[in-house]
């Protein structure tokens, strides 16, 4: 661990960045000090992205510089950063799934080499070197496709070490890990640490960043608005350096089932190999039902049974009492039935399309300017889509421009806006919340509440326990691909649903 005292490796001193007249950074100053884990928090749009890819040479700062070691350092490429010791692990991991692990580790590293020719053997043994410094347990035999989220990012942080990476900055990396995976990864983080490996630790979970971080420091509108030294910020103060206000946490709201309200949606005894093995459970109109559990639960598939993206092998689903086939995604959309994926970027936006569209691509056909004919309205769809920005407050220059120019934050309010029509009935979020600030978080949470107002049926799916507490009327909870318990009102606590996600594994233990 550094003391503040501690001199800075890498200094960063008035970085200035504008896109289309609006500034993204504006007079940035930042020092990075060996060794240290560098938090580094802010609203979605504070100018956090911006500042990691003007360091990993993807965009090039209008004013400013950057010294390392104190030498003047330029990054033009992202091969500029490699040679200057920084590595960068984004949120969406860089690896070919069907590479093996030690392939995407020793990937455009630079290898081993006898007269020219490439020596593979002694590459491949630098490459268990890396992998064996951070306690790496799998094969790095097996394809990439095959490995956890967690042991992805255990082969990146192997990829930068190969690459005698000094800093290696993080984004969300906890995002798709349970609390298990993620304290593997803390441990990982900290021995970096006392090698001298720098960590820039960007997350929106800030118990994660005041628990890991030596120093923390927080953006708002492109500025640098605080930087402090462990345990001068609590998580109160934190929030409120990052929206620049104290912020009143939402109280929760009880709606519990009236008795005798009718279903809305049921799922009876699905099942689908052995992610999805004998669930059953029932949502109400106008409620949020919790779906909770450990990453690989099995909530994830069980939404996209019911959205029509994978076939049911057994059991049923039923609408309003009468049966449901949801056998393709069109059926289910026709039906009403919606879903926000946990991969917003991958599986839910088309991103080299506007804002507009990607916001009004579920409801094309009332958008018509002759119904029966395949003519858009652009009155229609301007008038829409600019209501939907107002309604969900989503940052954005212009509702034409491209959606993937948007921030983490503003993509998912945007992705949520699409299923904000009168013919929806049931809408899956999975992880709404993930990768979005304080801000965007309550944001979301308000819009999925503005729903169940209306009818609608909320199932949200959340590795975030806390969230689940927060928002959620009951919570149904999975392990191992079947329902191992459910709480409702009071009974909605973060203590309950952890208990619930580790009960079916507890019973398995003692009868073993």
């Amino acid at each position: 661990m550094q003391s503040e005292s501690s001199s800075a490796w890498l200094q960063v001193r008035g970085l200035s960045k504008s896109f289309g007249g609006a500034r993204a950074l504006s007079e940035v100053d930042i020092d990075i000090h060996r060794g240290e884990v560098h938090g580094l928090v802010g609203a979605n749009g504070a100018g956090k992205s911006t500042l990691i890819r003007c360091l990993a040479g993807i965009t090039a700062p209008d004013t400013g510089s950057v010294t390392i070691d104190g030498d003047d350092v330029r990054i033009s490429q992202p091969r500029d950063a490699e040679v200057a010791g920084l590595a960068f692990i984004h949120q969406e991991l860089n690896l070919v799934p069907h590479f093996t692990a030690v392939q995407n580790i020793l990937l455009g590293a630079p290898k081993v080499t006898r007269a020219g020719i490439i020596n593979w053997k002694k590459s491949r043994k630098v490459a268990y070197a890396a992998a064996e410094r951070i306690g790496v347990q799998f094969s790095l035999e097996r394809r990439v496709e095959d490995l956890s989220v967690a042991e992805r990012w255990l082969v990146m942080i192997s990829k930068a070490l190969v690459r005698n990476a000094t800093m290696i900055a993080m984004d969300e990396p906890t995002a798709s890990l349970s609390d298990h995976e993620s304290a593997q990864l803390f441990r990982v983080i900290r021995d970096l640490s006392r090698d001298g490996v720098a960590i820039l630790y960007v997350s929106h979970r800030l118990d994660e960043v005041l628990e890991l971080s030596d120093r923390i420091t927080v953006f708002r509108d492109g500025r640098v608005t605080e930087t402090a030294v462990r345990g001068q910020l609590d998580k109160r103060g934190l929030i409120r350096a990052i929206v620049g206000r104290e912020v009143i946490a939402a109280v929760r709201q009880d709606r519990k089932a009236t008795p005798g309200t009718e279903p809305l949606f049921e799922a009876k005894h699905v099942a689908r190999g052995s992610a999805v093995k004998d669930v059953s459970f029932t949502l109400y109109p106008g409620e949020v039902l919790g779906l909770g559990g450990l990453v690989g639960a099995g909530r994830t598939e069980l939404a996209r049974l019911a959205f029509g993206a994978d076939k049911l092998e057994a059991g049923s689903f039923e609408l309003r009492g009468r049966p449901l086939q949801p056998n393709s995604v069109p059926r289910a959309v026709a039906n009403g039935i919606g879903l926000v994926p946990e991969e917003r970027r991958s599986e839910g936006l088309m991103l080299e399309k506007s804002v507009s569209y990607n916001m009004n691509v579920a409801v094309l056909r009332s958008l018509r300017s002759v119904p029966g004919l395949p003519f858009l309205s652009s009155s229609k769809t301007r008038a829409r889509s600019n209501r939907l920005v107002d309604q969900l407050q989503i940052k954005t220059q212009n509702i034409n421009e491209p959606i993937g120019g948007l921030s983490g934050g503003n993509q998912q309010k945007a992705l949520i806006a699409r299923w904000l029509t009168p013919g929806i009935q049931v809408l899956f979020l999975d992880e709404p919340s993930r990768g979005v600030d304080i801000g965007a978080r309550q944001e979301i949470h308000q819009a999925i509440r503005d729903l169940a107002d209306r009818g609608v049926g909320a199932i949200v799916i959340s590795s975030d326990v806390e969230e689940l507490a927060a928002l959620c009327d009951r919570v149904v909870v999975m392990c191992e691909g079947l329902v191992s318990g459910e709480v409702s009102g009071d009974e909605v606590t973060e203590q309950n649903i952890i208990e619930l996600s580790y009960a079916h594994l507890q019973t398995q233990g003692e009868s073993a």
